[in-house]
């Protein structure tokens, strides 16, 4: 807003004036100094702010903020890709019975506008998938194995020397930000907000250079997806999978996010670009600081309903890869019908046909020897 306060100036006919900055801390030597508050309540009663900017992080105190602002008649924006997750479907109707905004660009994919696109312009069409790359730290840790041949650990710390990744990188590799991001989702282009806690999450910490490298050799690339597949049933996951060349999902490398959609009659479209850092989660937040200033509360919000019930993932079909350090009797008696068994170095590579969960899960419960890794493909 300061680097950049003619173009806000422009195009909201006004300038926009940053009244107060609530933190624990002081900031004497910083330009913004004299706005640092350390009670809430200044600001929600304060009848000159019009609008709160959220970029806390985490549940709480967020929540608690975000409700009294909503009630106090302020809109509100975040970053916050947690507190949305858990309770958007709250905040947006709150915000609707205070004649308010509630907006959360930020909180999906960085600076890459695709919230915004998503209500406003492809949600009159019937989505059959959301899938993508929305975590710029995993696909950094992936791109370094692949381009590099770093293992995890390594590309990880990596990672965390270059700011992309926490001290505890938990949240990232473990795959729950790609989760509370694809449950954001999954809610603009259906109306259910349903439990993270209760869709099927898994991460890349198992991922090993071998699997990689077997990636690479089909023209094909690891990364950590998430997707919501509108079927007859709404199913989410986040999980790694092999994704082929002929995807352009495939070449996302780097920090950078791709959220693809696919929808009838539109067909396919795919948002891409910078999806951490500073400067894209401020561009974000900007954007909908303007579309407040500029549209008030004519802007279309959507309409959440917290959904506790979600599909069986044992009915969730794909081909998995899977790898073993030899073959043996009981492999080759119980592996699936049809499947693609080849030597991979060292090891042997399994391709399944597509099978439902549960009936993997049952084959790989019957085998002597459990697989090195598993990994689904993604097929398009």
């Amino acid at each position: 807003l300061t680097n950049n306060g003619k173009e806000t100036e422009r195009l909201s006919g006004e300038k926009v004036n940053i009244k107060y900055i609530l933190d624990l801390r002081d900031f004497p030597n910083s330009p913004f100094g004299d706005k640092v508050v350390h009670d809430y309540s200044i600001i929600v009663n304060d009848p000159e702010v019009d609008i709160v900017i959220e970029a806390m992080g985490g549940s709480h105190p967020a929540y608690e903020y975000t409700v009294a602002a909503l009630k106090a008649k302020k809109s509100v924006i975040t970053s916050n890709k947690e507190v949305v997750a858990n309770f958007g479907d709250e905040f947006l109707a709150l915000a609707r019975e205070n004649g308010v905004a509630y907006r959360f660009e930020a909180a999906v994919g960085g600076g890459i506008p695709v919230i915004s696109p998503l209500i406003s312009c492809v949600c009159q069409n019937k989505i059959n998938e959301i899938c993508g790359i929305l975590n710029g730290t995993t696909n950094f840790i992936l791109t370094e194995m692949l381009t590099k041949g770093k293992s995890f650990d390594d590309a990880l710390a990596d990672a965390q020397s270059k700011g992309y990744a926490e001290a505890n990188p938990a949240a990232d590799v473990e795959g729950t930000d790609a989760a509370r991001k694809i449950v954001i989702l999954a809610a603009i282009v259906t109306g259910k907000l349903l439990p993270v806690s209760k869709i099927h999450v898994e991460g890349i910490t198992k991922i090993r250079n071998a699997d990689v490298n077997f990636a690479t050799g089909r023209g094909s690339a690891i990364k950590l997806l998430g997707r919501a597949v509108n079927g007859d049933e709404l199913t989410l996951l986040v999980s790694p999978f092999v994704v082929p060349k002929e995807s352009p999902i495939k070449n996302v490398m780097g920090v950078f996010n791709a959220v693809s959609v696919s929808a009838e009659p539109l067909g396919d479209v795919m948002f891409y670009g910078q999806g951490a850092g500073a400067g894209a989660t401020a561009s974000a937040v900007v954007g909908d600081l303007m579309q407040i200033i500029t549209t008030g509360n004519n802007y279309p919000m959507p309409v959440f309903k917290k959904v506790d019930s979600v599909s069986d993932f044992g009915e969730f079909e794909s081909s998995h890869y899977l790898a073993f350090s030899k073959m043996s009797d009981s492999l080759s008696e119980n592996l699936p019908v049809g499947s693609e068994i080849t030597v991979n170095g060292s090891e042997i590579a399994v391709i399944t046909p597509k099978i439902k969960e549960r009936e993997l899960d049952a084959i790989i419960d019957a085998l002597e020897e459990k697989p090195l890794s598993n990994i689904r493909f993604y097929e398009i």
